[in-house]
C-alpha cells in the first residue's frame, strides 16, 4: 500500500478479539497533519480500529504501517515517541497529582542514560499550559471535574512529544460544555502545532464540524472518506447510522449539520418554525 502522504495506515486489516471477527479487509489512511475523525454506529469498529493503529491490539491479517513501515517490527519505545494514544477509560493512581500524572507522558524519552531533565520540565510546563490545567498542577486528579481531568490526559499525551496522537472518544461522559472545551482545545493543538490528530467520536455533528478529514464505518467497513463538506450527506448519514435526516449547513461555521427527520404524526411545538 502507498502511504505518501500519510504517517500512518492500515493495509487490508482484519481485526479480532478471541474468535470474534470485528473487520476483515480494512484498509484507512490517515492523512499528515489532519484532524481526522472516525465515526460510526456502536460496535462498528471504531475503537477497535484506533487500537489496532495505536499497536495496543494485533491485527489478526494485514498490517498497520507507521512511516511506511509495519509498526510491529518498530521498537516499542520508537513508537511511544512517535505516536501518543489516550484511551477511552484513563484511571489515574491514587494520590496523584496533574504535574506528576503529565510528567508520565515523559516516559518514552528516558533510560539508562538519560533520566530527568531540563528539557522534560520545561515540556511538561508547555503541555499544562498548552491544555489549560497549569494553575492544577499541585492538585489531586481526584478532585477534579470531568472535563479537567480529560484536559490532564490529554497534557500527558502531548508530553509525549508525538506527531501523531490517537484519541478514543475523549468526549465520552461529559457535558456539552466540557465536550465542546476538549474539542476546542484539540482544534488548537492541529491548527497551532501541525499536530496529526486522529479521534473516534460518537456525535456526528462535532466530528463534521472539527474534522479536517473524516471516516464513516458501518460493520467493519469504511463506508466513506474525505472532508466532511463533500462526505456528509443525507444518504451517507441513513446509510451509515439508518437515520432519515436532512443536513444544512451550520449556521456558524459552515459545516455539516445533520437535522433528523421528525418523527411521523409528531406536533410540532407552538411558535415553532414551519
Amino acid at each position: 500500500m502507498d502511504s505518501g502522504g500519510t504517517r500512518l495506515a492500515g493495509a487490508e486489516l482484519t481485526l479480532a478479539y478471541e474468535k470474534r471477527t470485528i473487520a476483515e479487509g480494512l484498509t484507512v489512511a490517515v492523512p499528515d497533519r489532519s484532524f481526522t475523525v472516525v465515526v460510526g454506529p456502536n460496535a462498528c469498529g471504531k475503537s477497535t480500529l484506533l487500537r489496532a493503529l495505536s499497536r495496543t491490539l494485533r491485527p489478526a491479517a494485514g498490517s498497520v504501517l507507521l512511516d511506511g513501515q509495519d509498526i510491529a517490527t518498530i521498537p516499542a519505545r520508537k513508537v511511544a515517541r512517535t505516536l501518543g494514544l489516550l484511551p477511552q477509560s484513563s484511571v489515574a493512581p491514587d494520590g496523584i497529582t496533574v504535574a506528576e500524572l503529565v510528567a508520565r507522558g515523559r516516559y518514552p524519552h528516558q533510560g539508562l542514560l538519560r533520566q530527568w531533565s531540563a528539557r522534560d520540565e520545561e515540556v511538561v510546563t508547555e503541555s499544562m499550559a498548552a491544555t489549560g490545567v497549569d494553575t492544577l498542577a499541585d492538585r489531586l486528579v481526584d478532585e477534579l471535574s470531568g472535563g479537567q481531568r480529560q484536559r490532564v490526559w490529554i497534557a500527558m499525551a502531548l508530553a509525549q512529544e508525538t506527531p501523531l496522537l490517537l484519541l478514543d472518544e475523549p468526549t465520552t461522559y461529559l457535558d456539552i460544555a466540557h465536550q465542546i472545551e476538549v474539542l476546542d482545545l484539540c482544534a488548537r493543538l492541529h491548527e497551532e502545532q501541525g499536530r496529526t490528530l486522529v479521534a473516534v467520536l460518537h456525535d456526528l455533528n462535532h466530528a463534521a464540524r472539527y474534522a479536517t478529514h473524516l471516516i464513516a464505518m458501518r460493520d467493519g467497513k469504511v463506508v466513506a472518506s474525505g472532508p466532511p463538506a463533500e462526505i456528509v450527506t443525507a444518504d451517507l448519514v441513513e446509510q451509515v447510522f439508518t437515520l432519515p435526516c436532512r443536513v444544512i449547513d451550520c449556521p456558524e461555521t459552515g459545516t455539516p449539520l445533520v437535522v433528523p427527520a421528525a418523527r411521523r404524526g409528531a406536533a410540532r411545538p407552538e411558535g415553532s418554525r414551519a
